[in-house]
């Protein structure tokens, strides 16, 4: 994977509701490539998160959002729900999503639902 080990798997905030984007990161020179997640509450739209990933990524790297929804995540009791869509990107496929954030949060109990904005 080369370059993408610098790029984190999951950055998200660390507690309530937010709007969340799986985004692609293809890394240019090599063509290597992994999914990652992002989601921020201080994000009103899904599109503000991408730009803000890709303002904090290095260039030698392409992102493209493959959908979103959003995250409920309650620290205190170590649960995540991943639900809804993205007007904009369309639905993510929560269940790829649930899968890279339990990387990071393997003691969380991590589930998804389609339903729901």
């Amino acid at each position: 994977m080369g370059g993408l080990i610098q790029i984190a798997d999951v950055d998200i905030d660390p507690k309530g509701v937010f709007k969340y984007i799986l985004i692609k990161c293809v890394e240019k020179s090599s063509k290597a490539e992994k999914l990652v997640v992002r989601g921020y509450y201080r994000c009103n739209f899904h599109a503000d998160i991408l730009d803000e990933t890709r303002t904090a990524t290095p260039s030698d790297f392409t992102l493209k959002c493959i959908g979103g929804g959003r995250i409920q995540h309650n620290d205190l009791d170590k649960n995540i729900l991943v639900y809804g869509y993205s007007q904009g990107y369309g639905r993510a496929d929560h269940q790829i999503t649930v899968d890279i954030l339990k990387r990071k949060y393997p003691d969380y109990c991590i589930t998804f639902s389609n339903d729901g904005y």
